[in-house]
């Protein structure tokens, strides 16, 4: 069926890939639908974006509607009218007058324009969602596009980066840059932006071996945004699963975005640094029954979106978002497991982020750590070889999953989060989890046969305040967002001291960068992967909003106006990097076990109350402890690299003081009689007096108030 261009001609094409796939000589389209009666293929004209073109597509395969148009060539605009009921209470919403996007896109152009020709459904009808729409959308939906796959990768191939040794910095692609004197004006806030050499040596000066990117799947600014004119900056309101979305590119004429992304990750491998990408793949940005039909809901709405049994016109959410993949069917799975393989295999990326992801987990309504989303993955010969983390939790009951996730996965440790930070708040009751914590937290992991770095252990990230706002508000202050500061948690650092937010009080600022730097310290130098966001290096601050998820502005950029108290705080946290990489013992591949090890005249890892005397169990909940110390005997590590050398590292001893008054420490004595020789000590800006020379110290310690202390003795070769 010809629109106007005169193109008739389609052949039968293929099944399989699912997409739009180039050959060079034209495309072939294959599109899952178990529901439709009939699909058609619409193409638009790439300079007026008007539609030219309707061609029913001739087979159906195992419920794949397939067709091959010659001549086609990168840089078409198409999308599907898909025929079939308008049956909302039996779950079936298909609607032909509205134009959907290609869920296997590799590309896609355009957005939304919030009208309301957009939805399924007549909004101006009493029956709300029932009423089937009959206005053409396709004017006001973004396009899918054809590109050409090709690119010279030059050999580049995933990194793998031992996880022991790996260090996570969790950054948004436009909000990194956005402000950066360094990067051209004309590729900031892009994909190219991050390949910049100033970029990368940033990286890689102050020890980051990953880069975490916020989602860059191609996602929606939803309505009740738009209309307060914000937007979804985080991302996670992803639409296309294939397609890198196209507001972070400097280029977007034929699909040259996914060009410029595969640019970006050469350029970050070749210097070391992996890619990880934070995914979203158990919700979409359609919503619930009142959302617009964009993709998946007029394609085949019951077998994309888990529908309540009794009332299919409804979804059940698992996510907060209005609905929630159906991966019960074997085509979500599928779509899932091929857009994975396809951002390993195209695009080179290094591992991934699941958000949320206890809902994938979600087979009837418990969670089942045993899911086939996980089997899958478990024995896939692609995906089982990159770093899988999980966001090991969602909002449906039982969904808080942290050390369930089955080997293969790291999981984002919100318990360590919690737990230092209570602890550095001067909470009681918190030293018997923090040595957990400390130490790779075994309680969580240990039973499943996971290692102390299936642990990425963060203090904040992006959803919740900055480091800087963590220790500076006694409240949110998410005005902006335009809820009555009713969005974001209430979960902070506050000690109560008076002060919120900026102040010229010498002494509460001194108190507040302290804090930052114990915070820091624990993070980087406890067992397990550390994930730092970007910004908390150099005082990143949101002005108290700790849910800036539509704040495309100042408040979210990094600020890269450098203050010397800034600069400070950077070369603390590079510092804190060196000192992780130079010592394995801060990075072990086994848990402690507490025994001695081999011919060590020492336990593995010892702790000690401030009198230098071995915790006893009644000392683990004495609510008025506040300071405590561990020695990490630096030869009993009963570790072997990979040559089958046994790894040997200097003795280090951490010493926490979170009580509000100075504490001496008593010191272990050490058979060389050479004293303790200190590295760390956050009473300082750089974590050390430069102005002294290099001490030891052989009977005690004197902490100040709320400080970490790290000293090391060597070890005899």
């Amino acid at each position: 069926m010809d629109k106007a261009t005169g193109i008739t001609e389609i052949w039968p094409g293929k099944s399989y890939p699912l997409g739009a796939t180039w050959d060079g000589e034209g495309v072939n389209f294959a599109l899952f639908s178990e529901h439709a009666k009939i699909v058609e293929l619409c193409l638009f004209d790439s300079e007026t974006k008007q539609e030219t073109t309707r061609i029913v597509l001739p087979e159906q395969t195992d419920q794949v509607w397939h067709g091959y148009v010659p001549n086609l060539s990168p840089g078409t605009l198409y999308g599907y009218r898909v025929y079939g009921p308008y049956e909302p209470n039996v779950g079936h919403r298909f609607n032909p007058y509205k134009l959907l996007m290609d869920p296997y896109a590799k590309a896609i152009d355009g957005k939304v324009n919030w009208v309301g020709e957009v939805f399924g459904y007549a909004l101006d009808h009493d029956d709300e969602d029932l009423s089937c729409d009959i206005r053409d959308s396709a004017p006001f939906v973004p396009k899918s596009m054809v590109i050409d796959d090709r690119f010279d990768w030059e050999g580049d191939q995933q990194l793998l980066t031992p996880w022991h040794q790996t260090t996570i910095y969790e950054l948004h692609v436009k909000g990194f840059t956005k402000l950066h004197p360094n990067v051209p004006e004309e590729l900031r806030g892009t994909y190219s932006g991050l390949a910049c050499p100033e970029v990368i040596e940033y990286f890689k000066d102050l020890g980051i071996t990953a880069v975490e990117l916020l989602p860059v799947h191609h996602f929606l600014d939803d309505k009740r945004l738009a209309d307060l004119d914000l937007c979804n900056y985080w991302g996670y309101n992803s639409i296309g699963y294939f397609a890198p979305d196209v507001r972070y590119a400097r280029e977007t004429a034929k699909g040259e975005h996914v060009t410029e992304f595969k640019e970006m990750v050469k350029a970050l491998h070749r210097e070391g640094i992996e890619v990880i990408l934070d995914v979203v793949y158990n919700h979409t940005g359609e919503g619930n029954q009142l959302g617009p039909a964009l993709c998946f809901r007029g394609i085949d709405n019951v077998s994309y979106y888990r529908t309540v049994a009794d009332q299919r016109r409804f979804y059940t959410d698992y996510t907060g978002c209005g609905n929630t993949l159906n991966m019960m069917h074997p085509r979500v799975l599928q779509i899932i497991m091929d857009s994975l393989r396809y951002w390993v295999e195209e695009m080179h990326v290094d591992g991934f982020r699941f958000d949320l992801a206890s809902a994938l987990a979600r087979e009837l309504h418990d969670v089942d750590r045993l899911g086939a989303f996980f089997d899958i993955i478990h024995q896939d010969p692609v995906l089982s070889k990159v770093k899988l983390i999980a966001e090991p939790w969602d909002l449906g009951e039982g969904g808080y999953q942290v050390g369930n996730f089955p080997v293969l996965w790291a999981e984002w440790n919100g318990k360590f989060r919690d737990n230092v930070r209570a602890f550095w708040k001067g909470d009681s009751g918190q030293l018997s989890e923090l040595a957990y914590r400390l130490t790779g937290s075994s309680d969580l992991y240990a039973h499943s046969g996971k290692r102390p770095y299936a642990s990425v252990n963060f203090i904040t990230a992006h959803d919740g305040f900055t480091l800087r706002d963590l220790v500076s508000y006694n409240d949110k202050h998410n005005e902006a967002n335009g809820e009555e500061s009713r969005d974001g948690d209430n979960h902070n650092l506050s000690w109560n001291c008076g002060f919120e937010g900026e102040t010229k009080n010498r002494a509460v600022n001194r108190l507040r960068a302290k804090q930052q730097r114990n915070l820091l310290a624990t993070l980087i130098l406890s067992q397990g992967v550390p994930m730092l966001t970007a910004g908390d290096e150099r005082n990143r601050t949101q002005g108290g909003n700790n849910n800036a998820y539509c704040q495309d502005n100042e408040i979210s950029w990094v600020d890269w106006e450098t203050k010397v108290e800034d600069e400070d705080l950077r070369l603390f946290t590079k510092n804190l990097f060196e000192i992780f990489r130079r010592h394995p013992v801060l990075s072990r591949r086994r848990f402690f076990e507490g025994n001695k090890i081999r011919n060590s005249h020492a336990k593995d890892v010892t702790w000690f109350t401030p009198a230098c005397e071995e915790m006893a169990p009644e000392n683990w909940h004495d609510p008025d402890l506040r300071t405590i110390g561990l020695r990490l005997a630096g030869d009993a590590i009963s570790e072997t690299d990979d040559r089958g050398q046994p790894i040997v590292d200097d003795t280090l001893l951490i010493l926490l003081n979170a009580h509000h008054k100075p504490m001496q420490f008593d010191l272990p004595q050490l058979r060389s009689g050479e004293g303790w020789q200190l590295m760390i000590d956050t009473r300082y800006d750089h974590g050390i007096d430069h102005r002294k020379k290099p001490r030891r110290f052989r009977k005690h310690y004197k902490m100040h108030p709320r400080s970490f202390v790290l000293l090391r003795c060597d070890v005899k070769k």
